[in-house]
């Protein structure tokens, strides 16, 4: 499911439909942002996640939470090169067969997309229960992302992702994670069989939704995976009060 919600319409000045179109497609008219308007909010994790939970309320709040405070580590490491208007959540503990990724763009305080998300197919069946950052584990990551080039490949049009947390995620260029396309992310055919299709550890999307979700992210957006996985959230630097010591 691809949707569109535009929050405070008459103080951004949008006009958002919450209506597909074809191909699974969002369908926005928006008019021109104002001069002098906001900016987005991802250096506050507070405030960015009161955005982030009113353009997306079929999300998990506790999730978002997290999302914000990693995006607002992320953003004090240049480095990082994370696009501090765009951000894409995934929420691994809600099973296969729900809409569980979310794509928003910040400086409009929009909701791009709500969509399925294929896991690794050792990472289980229709919930995702295991994580791997070694090469050949056919596994999801944990973790926070930067989205960086595309590029056309087995799979067709794709992103390549840069994990930016050691240990967890920061093998996942030289394991080619990236987002893509692929049939088997077919809501359909999940309600017959009780799950989605599943990757090689990548997070694919439905084959409609594929290059504009992709072109929504590429070139810097943070892409957050979550899971309750107690190592991962005692460990990753970008959950910790005080960002692991990070400093822009």
């Amino acid at each position: 499911m691809s949707a569109v919600k535009a929050l405070s319409a008459a103080a951004l000045g949008l006009i958002a439909s919450a209506s597909a179109g074809a191909g699974g497609m969002p369908v926005v008219a928006a008019a021109p942002a104002a001069t002098g308007a906001a900016r987005p909010a991802a250096h506050d994790p507070a405030q960015l996640a009161e955005m982030l939970a009113r353009a997306a309320p079929s999300a998990d709040r506790t999730v978002l939470q997290l999302a914000a405070k990693a995006m607002s580590c992320a953003l004090r490491r240049p480095d990082f090169g994370v696009d501090p208007a765009r951000l894409s959540v995934i929420d691994y503990s809600r099973p296969s067969t729900e809409p569980r990724m979310w794509v928003f763009d910040l400086s409009r305080q929009t909701l791009l997309f709500e969509e399925w998300v294929a896991h690794g197919r050792n990472s289980g069946g229709n919930r995702t229960e295991h994580f791997s950052n070694r090469d050949g584990s056919f596994m999801s990551s944990l973790g926070a992302f930067t989205a960086k080039e595309t590029y056309m490949g087995g799979n067709g049009y794709s992103l390549r992702l840069e994990g930016l947390e050691p240990g967890f995620n920061d093998n996942a260029r030289d394991r080619a994670i990236v987002i893509h396309g692929a049939p088997y992310v077919n809501p359909t055919f999940a309600r017959m069989q009780g799950r989605l299709g599943r990757s090689l550890g990548c997070p694919a999307v439905r084959l409609t939704v594929a290059k504009p979700l992709i072109d929504s992210l590429r070139g810097g957006a943070m892409v957050f995976a979550y899971y309750p996985d107690k190592d991962w959230l005692a460990r990753s630097r970008l959950l910790e009060p005080d960002c692991g010591g990070s400093t822009g």
